[in-house]
């Protein structure tokens, strides 16, 4: 009689002994920690919502979760346009992940540049993501604004797993936005475009409103005969 057995599931590697034997060929190893809440900032918590808010992502990208919370995703590097990682998964050799953004059109760029004219007030502001409610819905309006649709995404894994989204890669997508956290301003960097070039046009713009209007009479100036009546003289 014949008798079935299934095999015993290997047991994944530990992420953390992994980093360490990484770290003494590559030192430079950036690997994303999740302490507490998954997104912090605006931009992180605005990237999340961007790509869970689509159909194709919205099923998948939760598989991710689970991954990036136990600190598999061992290294993250955002260069323009392009992230690469290294994401431990159940085999001992990390998984290859890559995640390509496609470069934002010029007219696009420009739109938003003019809409920011000067209604940044500073890098404060942009960083913190305290800008106007209009500001809001240029960056986040699906397929419209600055951040991206699936569209505009490629990606690959190494993994075997031949899903459309892997659960590397979702780790990766969400470790993005944990990224973002530490420095939003390579949100920019991802998408290719000058961040100097925005905040520039936007002080530029306003030092121009400000000399033009330098000369005009304002209300608020008082006259010589309101100062005396104001005096009592």
């Amino acid at each position: 009689m014949m008798s079935w057995y299934s095999k015993p599931r290997r047991k994944a590697p530990d992420p953390q002994k992994q980093m360490e034997k990484l770290r003494k060929k590559n030192p430079d190893l950036q690997p994303i920690v999740i302490q507490g809440k998954l997104a912090k900032s605006w931009w992180a918590v605005a990237w999340n919502k961007n790509l869970e808010s689509y159909a194709d992502y919205s099923n998948r990208i939760g598989r991710g979760r689970s991954y990036i919370r136990g600190g598999a995703v061992l290294d993250l590097q955002i260069t323009p346009g392009v992230v690469t990682a290294l994401v431990q998964g159940s085999r001992a050799k990390p998984y290859e992940v890559s995640v390509q953004i496609k470069p934002l059109s010029e007219a696009k760029w420009q739109k938003v540049v003019e809409r920011c004219s000067q209604r940044i007030g500073s890098l404060d502001e942009l960083v913190s993501g305290r800008f106007p409610e209009d500001l809001y819905e240029l960056f986040t309006a699906r397929g419209e604004g600055l951040f991206p649709s699936p569209r505009e995404i490629e990606f690959r894994c190494s993994c075997p797993d031949w899903a459309y989204m892997c659960k590397h890669v979702a780790a990766v997508l969400y470790g993005i936005g944990a990224r973002f956290d530490t420095d939003p301003m390579l949100f920019f960097l991802l998408r290719d475009v000058s961040f100097a070039e925005l905040l520039k046009k936007s002080i530029d713009d306003r030092m121009q409103s400000m000399l033009k209007n330098a000369g005009k009479p304002t209300q608020r100036v008082m006259e010589g005969a309101d100062i005396k009546k104001l005096f009592g003289l």
